[in-house]
């Protein structure tokens, strides 16, 4: 039996010709990561054992993002402990305040993920880089810890679901509505401990940044990982970002598949989901008018250049409704410019939102717009779980940018054909 891209991957990292679902194996790794939440604790974890030097100081990235700027006393001493530590060992990819951008964005960005790379990071979203053909998935801090210490992780080889792609977007339909709509079908344990390996003739319809909020989002229906083929656009992406060799995997023909799940784009329409989980999933023109109090667009889901393209296109000439509080927010330090450079910064500010710095801020209830009891956000962000934003009586819709903003200058939800 052949296998799949993540399979090859695992097999060829663990120096073994062919490994199946189920195989337990020990595999050396290409990026260790950590933010400022989770490094500390692996660092508690890496002195406790008594370990003395990392594996390799350009394999290890430490990214400043989740409470940064610091919002409190604590979350200076956090960041206080990563930035010991990465100075201690030299570590080079240290992305501190000024510096810094939303970890699953920064790192595709600045080159420190190929294809064919194994990575490990001590965040769930860290699935995010099967973006880019890797397989990448999200660890606790002691396998961080051990990870930066030795440069191997042991794991289980996945089964993997298929997701065929097929047709192309409806206007204001995006790769958020995809995985939305996959994880709705499937609920947040559809493909628990599995690889989410997406393929079919709609994959060329993405754009990368699609991808990227797929592949992000593989961790709400409890996948290990999601995966894209290498195609013309992943080689297009990574050309002046990648400074160094990488490796295509290719599915077998023959590659074994617990089941396939088929998705027409051309049928998508803009989808939302309802608190208080991303599977509880609705189309917009089902839930409509609903009011709302916050919109955020940004984080390691929807922050990139195309999605503040997005949201600036509607937000053109238009204001942020009465009552309601529109924050944006670039997810690195070169969206932020682009932003600037390409007069959406101006859109923004017109319409009435606050720009914020790079940070993930308010998706996990950090800072930059916690919300009290009884209100409403619409978020691009990738979670809506109960007090994901702030109080345990607040409530988030997930949804694409071009529904946020729309949302925002209507004070509801909407889409923008709606205003």
């Amino acid at each position: 039996m052949g296998m799949t891209m993540t399979q090859k991957i695992l097999a060829a990292h663990a120096g073994l010709p062919s490994v199946k679902a189920g195989d337990l194996i020990e595999a050396k790794l290409d990026l260790v990561l950590g933010n400022d939440v989770t490094t500390p604790v692996a660092v508690g974890v890496f002195d406790k054992a008594g370990f003395t030097k990392v594996f390799d100081p350009e394999r290890i990235a430490i990214v400043l993002d989740h409470y940064t700027p610091c919002k409190d006393i604590k979350s200076a001493e956090l960041c206080h402990t990563a930035r010991e530590f990465a100075r201690r060992f030299g570590i080079t990819h240290f992305y501190d305040v000024g510096t810094v951008g939303i970890e699953h964005a920064l790192l595709p960005e600045k080159g420190l993920v190929g294809p064919g790379d194994m990575v490990i990071g001590a965040d769930s979203h860290t699935c995010t880089y099967g973006a880019l053909g890797a397989f990448s998935t999200g660890v606790g801090s002691t396998d961080m810890a051990a990870g930066m210490a030795a440069g191997e992780n042991w794991f289980k080889v996945p089964p993997a679901i298929k997701v065929t792609l097929k047709g192309k977007f409806r206007p204001h339909v995006s790769g958020k509505d995809v995985i939305l709509h996959l994880i709705g079908l499937i609920g947040v344990d559809g493909a628990l401990y599995k690889s989410l390996e997406f393929t079919g003739e709609g994959v060329a319809e993405l754009g990368m940044d699609d991808r990227f909020t797929i592949a992000n989002m593989a961790i709400e229906a409890g996948a290990k990982n999601g995966i894209f083929p290498v195609d013309e656009k992943t080689l297009e992406y990574i050309q002046g970002r990648v400074q160094r060799g990488y490796t295509v995997y290719e599915a077998d023909a023959d590659a074994e598949y617990e089941r396939e799940v088929v998705i027409d784009l051309s049928e998508l329409k803009p989808t939302v989901s309802l608190p208080h989980l991303p599977s509880n999933t609705k189309t917009v023109d089902e839930v409509k008018g609903m009011p709302i109090q916050q919109v955020v667009i940004g984080s390691c889901t929807n922050g990139r250049i195309s999605d503040m393209r997005t949201a600036a296109a509607v937000l053109k000439g238009r204001k942020v409704a009465d009552g309601v509080r529109c924050i944006v927010i670039p997810a690195t330090q070169q969206v932020y410019l682009d932003c600037v450079s390409e007069g959406l910064a101006e859109i923004f500010i017109n319409a009435g939102c606050a720009l914020s710095t790079p940070t993930c801020g308010p998706c996990l209830g950090g800072h930059m717009g916690c919300m009290c009891a009884g209100e409403r956000a619409v978020a691009t962000t990738n979670r809506n779980f109960v007090g994901r934003m702030g109080h345990v009586k607040s409530e988030v819709i997930l949804a694409n940018p071009a529904v946020a903003a729309a949302s925002a200058v209507a004070g509801c939800i909407a889409t923008p054909d709606d205003i």
